[in-house]
């Protein structure tokens, strides 16, 4: 990717625009942020029903974010994990684990880390297989010869599909499951009926259909994450709900959306890098842990995510009152030139090591579900290595217009190009 010069005075990071604009000017304001401003303070956009905050501190460097990350102390979730600070209607639904913090945080997490286990992530690997299995066949069986949607065939259906059989969630639901989590982390997005009329009624029928579900598995227990966290106990203490009802839109919505996107934009680098994809598919075996990693770098599927200063502060000598909004820009992180060698090649035998801030950077919000989801990227691109060796994407991917979530909506391939 060719950087140009972008005036520091030229970016506003709160302006929709820039997020529906080229990728190459996102990348190089990003880049000028890094290098001339780290910690940036940026107006919030006045947005109905989401009227405009006090602003936020900007952080765009790798040991800025990790810093916030591994001190809540001092950078709290509580007071909210977006920019833009929800209305109290909807603020009840996506109240989970991300938007908790200590000791409220750690009690919620004790009970659903039982079900994300080692043992428990074991357990589902043969269904994970078999999915990806699934999948390819229904690909190879349908779309031998034209040109299908990549997100749609491959990418969606293979995370929705497993965390739905983990939480016991019936296949003839799935469907749902997927247009509500589209609404959801689509709001702003046409595509998506992003009104906000729209995503309150999608929020309080996903909200719901989860706490039925867990309702029903305390009553009927089963052999499902759901039954294991609904009857997990912390000092005698079980999730109400209520609870549950929060953490199964973060766990469906989130933990879906995040490794579709990365499994989208990882086949997009494939195409685009076929000597990567060489290295990587000749010696699969080798070079899947770093490929993975650099997937997840490259791929950052979540932007960004909040903190609030519970006391004044600094930050490369930047005084951050006590209330002040931090954000944490995971996708800059991610292109330090501080921290990674020529951060915009795309690098599958990438060392780990320092490592990539694609699933948060450290600390008590660090993603519960990131081995899993590495587990779902490695085991996907080893079925398409195998059986779709000549898959290719064919066109520009429509992207999400989206300051959240780095999201691809469709993608075309073919299986022979």
């Amino acid at each position: 990717m060719e950087l140009r010069p972008i005036p520091l005075d030229a970016i506003n990071l709160s302006d929709i625009q820039f997020w529906t604009g080229p990728r190459e000017i996102r990348e190089s304001a990003f880049d000028t942020l890094r290098r001339e401003s780290p910690v940036h303070f940026f107006a919030e956009a006045d947005l109905e029903h989401f009227p405009a905050g006090p602003g936020y501190w900007a952080l765009t460097k790798h040991a800025d974010i990790w810093h916030a990350s591994r001190n809540p102390d001092l950078f709290c979730n509580g007071k909210g994990f977006n920019i833009t600070d929800l209305p109290a209607q909807l603020s009840e639904f996506y109240g989970s684990m991300i938007a908790m913090d200590d000791p409220k945080h750690v009690r919620l997490r004790t009970i659903v880390s039982k079900a994300f286990t080692p043992k428990e992530i074991t357990r589902v690997e043969q269904f994970v297989r078999e999915r990806a299995v699934s999948i390819v066949d229904k690909v190879l069986d349908q779309h031998t010869d034209d040109e299908f949607d990549f997100v749609d065939a491959i990418a969606a259906p293979f995370p929705l599909e497993i965390i739905c059989q983990m939480m016991g969630i019936p296949p003839s639901d799935e469907r749902q499951i997927l247009e509500w989590s589209n609404v959801i982390l689509g709001a702003g997005d046409p595509d998506f009926g992003g009104t906000f009329e729209n995503l309150m009624n999608v929020s309080l029928e996903i909200f719901a259909y989860a706490q039925a579900h867990g309702e029903a598995r305390l009553k009927q227990p089963s052999d499902d994450l759901t039954s294991v966290m609904m009857h997990a106990t912390v000092d005698g203490d079980r999730m109400t709900p209520q609870e549950f009802g929060s953490f199964f839109i973060l766990l469906v919505v989130a933990g879906n959306e995040t490794t579709r996107n990365a499994i989208s934009h990882g086949m997009l680098a494939l195409t685009e890098h076929p000597d990567q994809r060489r290295t990587w598919f000749d010696n699969f075996d080798t070079h899947t842990k770093t490929a993975v990693e650099e997937i997840v770098r490259w791929a950052t599927p979540v932007i960004n995510f909040r903190r609030t200063a519970t006391r004044d502060t600094e930050i490369r000598g930047v005084k951050i009152a006590e209330g002040d909004k931090v954000v944490l820009w995971y996708n800059s992180g991610n292109r330090d030139e501080e921290v990674y060698v020529d951060p915009y090649r795309f690098d599958v035998v990438r060392p780990i090591n320092p490592a990539q801030i694609g699933f948060g950077a450290g600390g008590p919000h660090f993603c519960l579900g990131a081995n899993l989801a590495r587990r779902e990227i490695a085991v996907m691109f080893d079925e398409i290595r195998r059986r779709l060796p000549d898959l290719q994407i064919t066109g520009e991917p429509a992207y999400l217009q989206s300051n959240f979530i780095n999201g691809i909506k469709r993608m075309p391939c073919r299986i022979h190009p």
